[in-house]
């Protein structure tokens, strides 16, 4: 067995394109670290819908240039069977370890197998990749990027031409054709053959992110602490935030560069704790309206606000807040259409939208959903995750969506109000919908498999003394979804869903609370109520999983 795994390793050595990996797997082999050796080859990293992500190093289980060349060559083998020969394929990476190379890599592979491909002039936010794909045509695009992943993982996100992200068949069929992919020599990876793309895609996409605000004029005071959480937003933001003429956004200085370390977070993912640290404290000192974060790859949008109750004086919004105050704010402004969510969002949309008229739509979970709804106007995720210009740029856009939030405070400081206040109003029409989530990462996978299958063989009956009166297992789909792995339970005046992430290794349960309210004087009680009825789901449920 271990000669076999040596044997594999100096093969998978001998065509490694790449001097780092080819040391480190040399130095393994060197060594004989069997057990460092098969976690490397236990498998190869499995392409899906939402391409691939892992760590970074040597071997099949790893992100590094052997497996993006297997996978640029799967793609372009795709492409070409679908009769997009000739096609142009657009590439995005942003500034993490290796992105540069494997957007190269991609380039090459991709004008070696007769298509057109063309790179991003530098690390930009993955919605300007999306952007590009449809403003130029193209058949497909690449971002090179682990969104908000620790500093040690890469990924490999894959569109195609409608600007979405891939969906079933496709993902499957390209995981079919990158199998297919013989050794590595018999690629064809021309030096030179494709195009560096200049700054008027860039400009044009910019010149876009005007279209999501109000063509009648609106306000654009908001003062703005903003922080790029050490990744790509930092020059697209501010130029942004410059055309619509809203001021300058203090920036968090620690955190504006790109830097693949992510130095100041544990984790570069405004959700988790500790990441607004450096941005609260700006905050305190510049006393803006409201703070503004990208995480590294600028597609999602955190919010937070001043709030004397909180520690230190800012509490940030959760995802579902900030859904449901541009969901407000657009609909103040008559936009209509469709307004959509994964289905792990608060079901609050629904009733704006209902209210205002506007169609409502439930998706699984991803924007390679939401983003395909017909009627598009408006959609967004819990996950901080806000499609405000779904005609620009058909995913989650962390630009745009901090320009509508910059927008909508603006309008309230003329009238004296804050997005709390907005917040109050929203839950005395609609409710309280009060959301929460229990989310545990594992190092061993096996335990969210086992916490999925205990709540399907004995399903709970009750939460926080709330009756569950129905319980969908969605791996069987329903009318309105296509199956995926989780669980829905409906509750008399709660909602829970289980499901494994689709990126990181967790078991994520969504928690929604629905308390009546009569008038803006029974809000503390109603918060109360709720935080106490989320706090018992969450024990609860744990008990529950076994987690």
């Amino acid at each position: 067995m271990q000669q076999d795994l040596i044997a594999q390793a100096r093969t998978w050595l001998a065509e490694d394109p790449d001097p780092e990996t080819r040391d480190e797997l040399a130095k393994l082999i060197d060594t004989e670290d069997f057990d460092a050796l098969a976690a490397r080859f236990a498998g190869t990293l499995q392409f899906g819908t939402a391409g691939l992500r892992g760590e970074l190093g040597a071997g099949p289980m790893r992100m590094n240039r052997s497996v993006v060349i297997r996978a640029a060559a799967g793609l372009a083998a795709y492409l070409n069977a679908k009769g997009q020969t000739g096609g142009l394929v657009v590439i995005g990476y942003d500034a993490r370890y290796k992105s540069a190379d494997f957007a190269r890599d991609t380039a090459a592979v991709m004008t070696g197998a007769g298509l057109r491909a063309a790179v991003l002039p530098r690390p930009l936010p993955t919605p300007v990749l999306a952007y590009a794909i449809r403003h130029l045509g193209a058949v497909a695009g690449v971002e090179v990027t682990a969104s908000h992943n620790p500093p040690r993982d890469n990924g490999y996100k894959v569109y195609l031409g409608d600007g979405s992200q891939i969906v079933p068949p496709a993902d499957g069929e390209i995981a079919d054709a990158i199998a297919a992919v013989g050794p590595l020599a018999g690629v064809d990876r021309p030096e030179s053959g494709w195009e560096i793309l200049g700054d008027e895609v860039l400009d044009a996409y910019l010149a876009r992110t005007d279209a999501v605000l109000d063509t009648a004029g609106s306000p654009r005071t908001a003062q703005v602490v903003y922080t790029a959480m050490h990744g790509v937003g930092t020059s697209v933001l501010t130029a942004a935030f410059a055309r619509a003429g809203f001021p300058t956004p203090v920036l968090v200085a620690e955190q504006a560069e790109p830097d693949p370390a992510f130095p100041t977070v544990a984790f570069p993912n405004p959700e988790e704790p500790g990441a607004m640290d450096l941005a609260f404290a700006t905050a305190r000192r510049a006393n803006p309206d409201i703070v503004i974060a990208n995480d590294p790859d600028a597609d999602r949008c955190a919010v937070a606000v001043p709030d004397a109750t909180a520690d230190g004086g800012w509490r940030m919004l959760r995802g579902d807040e900030v859904g449901a105050l541009l969901a407000a704010h657009l609909v103040a402004r008559g936009a209509t259409g469709v307004f959509a969510e994964s289905i792990v969002s608060s079901s609050l949309l629904g009733r704006i939208a209902e209210k205002a008229g506007n169609g409502y739509q439930e998706t699984l979970t991803g924007f390679k959903w939401i983003a395909r709804v017909d009627g598009l106007r408006y959609g967004y995720e819990e996950a901080l995750g806000y499609c405000v210009d779904p005609d620009g740029v058909r995913d989650k856009d962390g630009i745009t969506a901090a320009l509508l939030v910059a927008e909508l405070a603006s309008v309230l400081k003329e009238q004296g109000r804050t997005l709390l206040d907005l917040l109050d109003d929203i839950a005395v029409e609609h409710g309280l919908h009060a959301t929460d989530q229990l989310s545990v990462r594992v190092e061993d996978l096996s335990v969210i498999a086992d916490a999925m299958r205990r709540l399907r063989d004995t399903p709970p009956t009750a939460l926080a003394g709330l009756a569950v009166t129905s319980a969908e297992d969605l791996s069987e789909g329903t009318a309105q979804l296509p199956p995926t792995d989780g669980l829905r339970y409906h509750l008399d005046g709660a909602r829970v869903i289980v499901r494994p992430s689709g990126t990181e290794p967790k078991l994520k349960c969504y928690l929604e609370v629905v308390v009546p309210v009569g008038s803006a004087d029974e809000l503390p009680a109603a918060r109360a109520k709720g935080a106490e009825l989320l706090a018992g789901i969450k024990r609860d449920l744990s008990a529950a999983a076994g987690i």
